[in-house]
């Protein structure tokens, strides 16, 4: 969420962030509720002082035997006139609020310019395209072949877009996980195990709410499925105050996660790409404002490591401001090469968030916890480490051989007994 503070006295460079998103905004309804709340505040304050200064009258009536009704009836007057004032107040706040929850984050300057993902800027490579002297197959075609994937029956017992993995799917599935988690703590990261389901109030933190109600899974109790780890993962430090020397906080976590993908019919209806449950390894960073593009740096180079060490060929590009998520002020996407698209499919993207996502949880900061000094938000950061099916798809694309079998990536092979190929399934 952004300051209204920094509406107030810029609007301008607020709208001139919309423009780079390629999105117009009228800030003026929102600028006459401010206008109209605080003038309102203001006559409150004035009427509350007045209310002391009456009050304190009364004793030196009762004193001087003097009649305290009037006194008593002019503060009736007016501490009904504050209440009625509140609660006008409250009203405006709410209704700012809800402005200011529907608009996007404000994109850095580093950001290009662009209207889609074909204005993003690649900005390096590791490997080049894996090239085959053979056919090579999509993944789900490997998948069904070895009979370690199973979207037929998994459409069965749940729908579309959802898998069984067997046999060595569902090993190969359960490697990378810990493969990932190992990689990530041993640079640093404390590993969270969080809960799947979250409420309202942390959805709308993490930016989920309200925009992308449709896009979550929702339960009859209100609370939500969650779309990644990063919802209850950033939520962990809501409402607290942080001490600077804590900062940068790591945290990797893994966890299922649920999307309704409701904007996305027609779209990668084949295979692991779009699932409406799937598996991933999520790294959340909560920094000063001055870490915080450091950080952004290291947290890609961390979700980038993962996928050198599986050999697999990539490439990472910088979000122009038309492909940008509504949260992010910069974002990285890191993208594998798919053979069987014949390009790069994002697989990771590492985002800095500045204050938005910490100004909606309450999360600040101080240099020194026990000082008078005025908190601050903390900027939060986080990254696919990475998506755990689409490794899969991935792995089984790039290392699948000409008789049909995979070969399994050597950093893997020591969760999975030392095995080195995967063939058919019985």
């Amino acid at each position: 969420m952004l300051d209204i503070k920094n509406i107030r006295t810029d609007a301008e460079k607020i709208i001139a962030g919309m423009n780079k998103r390629n999105k117009t905004i009228d800030l003026q309804p929102l600028l006459d509720l401010d206008a109209e709340k605080r003038a309102l505040m203001a006559d409150t304050e004035k009427m509350k002082a007045e209310q002391n200064a009456t009050s304190k009258m009364v004793p030196q009536y009762k004193k001087e035997g003097k009649d305290t009704a009037e006194l008593f009836a002019a503060m009736k007057v007016l501490s009904d006139k504050v209440k009625e004032n509140d609660t006008k107040i409250k009203e405006y706040d709410e209704k700012i609020t809800s402005f200011l929850l529907s608009v996007p984050n404000i994109p850095l300057d580093i950001v290009p310019d662009g209207k889609d993902d074909s204005d993003n800027l690649e900005v390096r490579k590791n490997g080049e395209p894996t090239k085959f002297d053979f056919e090579p197959l999509a993944h789900w075609d490997i998948g069904s072949a070895l009979n370690i994937l199973d979207p037929e029956r998994a459409a069965k017992v749940t729908g579309a877009r959802f898998h069984f993995y067997r046999g060595m799917g569902a090993a190969l599935e359960r490697a990378i996980i810990s493969f990932f988690l190992d990689t990530h703590t041993a640079n640093g990261y404390t590993e969270i195990m969080p809960p799947y389901m979250v409420n309202r109030k942390s959805m709308t933190g993490t930016g989920q709410l309200p925009k992308f109600e449709e896009d979550a899974f929702k339960t009859n109790n209100d609370y939500f499925l969650i779309p990644t780890a990063e919802v209850p993962v950033t939520n962990y430090h809501a409402d607290e105050i942080l001490s600077a020397d804590q900062l940068p906080i790591k945290y990797c976590a893994y966890s299922a996660c649920f999307r309704a993908e409701a904007g996305s019919a027609g779209r990668d209806t084949r295979g692991l790409i779009r699932q409406h449950q799937f598996n991933k390894v999520e790294l959340v960073k909560f920094t000063t404002p001055e870490q915080a593009l450091d950080e952004l740096e290291s947290l890609t180079n961390d979700a980038e490591r993962v996928l050198q060490l599986l050999g697999l060929p990539y490439r990472v590009v910088r979000l122009c401001g038309g492909d940008l998520g509504f949260s992010s002020a910069i974002t990285y996407d890191i993208e594998v090469w798919m053979p069987s698209y014949g390009r790069y499919v994002e697989i990771s993207s590492c985002s800095c968030f500045t204050d938005f996502q910490a100004r909606r949880a309450n999360i600040k900061f101080k240099t020194d916890l026990n000082s008078k000094e005025k908190p601050r938000f903390v900027y939060t950061l986080n990254g696919s480490g990475v998506a755990v099916g689409r490794t899969v798809a991935a792995i089984l694309e790039n290392y699948q051989n000409k008789d049909g079998s995979v070969t399994i990536p050597e950093a893997l092979r020591k969760y999975l007994g030392g095995k080195e190929v995967i063939t058919k399934q019985n």
